[in-house]
């Protein structure tokens, strides 16, 4: 059966069955205590999902903590005010994953108009927020540094359950991309061929039976047994949101370490009085940043399962995480830089310093002798 749509284009008719997954990811500070965490709060330490064929190489290198959360009631757009489930990942770089999952039984054009009510996240951000106060509030004592972001990241995942009175991922992507590609751009509205085609550009499939396309926004997953892909989209989504929190707070950072060079061009007081602490400031962050990335990067192993480590890169493609990692080294190595060029300064000065003191002592010496006689 076809439905032919306001804009003239042509879709299933449906109803399609499935979830709508909403990750939220926020930064709660630069370290979690897993251990204290869970002696504050009982909570079960988390491997990842995995299907039989998904070998043991693909794991967390620190498995993360799992709090189930209260049911929440959202508004969801074209579904209306219902409950979703909802739970906590808390990992130990400081990060946390939000997922909120919804049922949904809609026709094709509601879940197109759906996305496009999607592409502001507000209600979700703030519904995220609220549920995870409690849990934050209660972990503060294992949280070094604690300090919650305003940053956050969200991410939509349309989980279609496969049907036999439904087309194939096949069919889907032969008769219908222009729907496709309206849900993972999380837009109303008709597209382009160019942008139809750049939408649906990165796609797997492990079987004729499922199919994840993904975008910057949104994905779409047909499948009924993902665990292990939606999980590896949540953490592709979290680390976007770590590299874009790193980049931040380098390039604050960056410029306090701009104006120590221009103060030191302009004073001789004593150096090892007046900037000492902020030198050393300066090779503590330095090491932190590095730490962070570090953590951040590592985080997940994705060796052994080519499926996974696609649809990984699928999303590292999309939200460009090889550029921003590559922008944080850089500006990694331009704090290096800054840190070499402030402590060479600094030597210079007190090398100065010191000639001065021993000119000054070798006048008094001959001051001295010339008197005595």
């Amino acid at each position: 059966m076809v439905h032919i749509l306001a804009d003239g284009s042509h879709n299933a008719a449906g109803p399609y069955a499935g979830v709508l997954h909403i990750f939220v990811a926020f930064d709660w500070g630069e370290e979690v205590d897993l251990d204290h965490a869970r002696r504050l709060l009982p909570a079960e330490l988390h491997n990842l999902p995995r299907r039989l064929r998904t070998p043991p190489s693909i794991a967390y290198q620190s498995p993360p903590l799992r709090f189930p959360l209260p049911a929440v009631e959202i508004p969801v757009p074209i579904v209306g005010r219902t409950v979703v489930s909802a739970d906590l990942m808390l990992f130990d770089f400081g990060a946390a994953s939000l997922a909120f999952q919804c049922d949904f039984r809609l026709h094709p054009e509601e879940l197109t108009r759906l996305a496009g009510e999607l592409a502001d996240p507000t209600v979700f951000i703030a519904a995220g927020r609220e549920a995870c106060r409690p849990i934050f509030d209660q972990l503060r004592d294992a949280i070094v540094h604690q300090e919650w972001a305003d940053l956050s990241e969200e991410y939509f995942v349309f989980q279609l359950l496969p049907q036999s009175t439904q087309p194939s991922p096949e069919q889907l992507l032969a008769q219908y991309p222009h729907w496709l590609a309206g849900l993972v751009h999380l837009e109303a509205g008709p597209l382009s061929e160019t942008e139809i085609a750049e939408a649906l550009r990165l796609r797997s499939s492990y079987s004729p039976q499922d199919l994840i396309i993904t975008d910057w926004a949104a994905a779409v997953v047909v499948d009924s047994e993902c665990a292990e892909v939606l999980e590896t989209i949540a953490f592709a989504n979290l680390q976007l949101l770590e590299f874009r929190h790193i980049d931040q707070r380098l390039d604050s950072r960056l410029k306090t370490a701009y104006d120590l060079i221009h103060q030191l061009a302009h004073t001789r007081l004593p150096i090892w009085q007046t900037h000492a602490r902020r030198l050393r400031g300066l090779r503590e962050l330095k090491a932190e940043m590095n730490e962070m990335f570090e953590r951040a990067s590592d985080a997940l192993t994705l060796v052994g399962d080519p499926y996974i480590a696609r649809v990984f890169q699928q999303l590292s493609s999309r939200f460009h995480l090889d550029d921003w990692g590559r922008n944080i080294r850089r500006s990694i190595s331009v704090l290096e830089g800054i840190y070499q060029s402030v402590s060479d300064q600094v030597a210079i000065y007190r090398t100065e310093v010191l000639e001065v003191v021993v000119i000054i002592l070798i006048l008094m010496e001959i001051l001295l002798t010339i008197f005595r006689h």
